[in-house]
């Protein structure tokens, strides 16, 4: 599993200015970040791993990196990616798919093989930004600008797409 450690020597390497933060308690998801390093929930980000079928039958794996603020809804992704069913990947999934500990991915060191996406309302200044290490003790925080300069993935919008609500026919 990836740590603080892996993803500090990375960001040596990429000569990104960042800092590994100590948390007072542990947390035991990203959702926690907010209040364990007493920002706001728009500065902190998750990543989402989910279990898509495409229109062909297959199951995908992807990831979704977001605000904690605005977790990506679920009909939004279907609707953006054109697929039949998107749903919450279970925890081995998560583990499996991310070398992370489930509840706990941060959005650096993800493997090639994983389809990502980025939330476009991820803030792009330079306040910090701080996300989950894989470890329940540490948070990584770094400029937005920094961050979104070495995420992959593709930027999508998710504001009020593929919300999918029933409409009747007229006859």
């Amino acid at each position: 599993m990836k740590d603080a450690l892996a993803i500090h020597r990375w960001l040596l390497a990429h000569q990104v200015h960042h800092e590994i933060v100590r948390l007072p308690r542990p947390m035991t998801c990203a959702e926690d970040l907010p209040e364990a390093v007493s920002a706001a929930p728009d500065r902190c980000l998750m990543v989402t791993v989910l279990e898509v079928a495409t229109r062909v039958g297959r199951e995908v794996v992807i990831g979704f990196t977001s605000p904690v603020s605005a977790p990506p809804p679920l009909g939004a992704v279907g609707g953006v990616l054109g697929v039949r069913r998107v749903r919450p990947a279970p925890a081995h999934v998560v583990n499996a798919a991310t070398d992370y500990a489930s509840g706990l991915v941060c959005p650096l060191l993800l493997p090639e093989s994983l389809p990502m996406f980025i939330d476009d309302r991820l803030l792009d200044d330079d306040d910090p930004v701080y996300t989950a290490t894989g470890e329940r003790h540490t948070a990584l925080t770094l400029r937005a600008l920094d961050l979104l300069a070495l995420l992959p993935g593709k930027m999508v919008d998710l504001r009020a797409k593929g919300s999918r609500e029933a409409v009747a026919r007229r006859h």
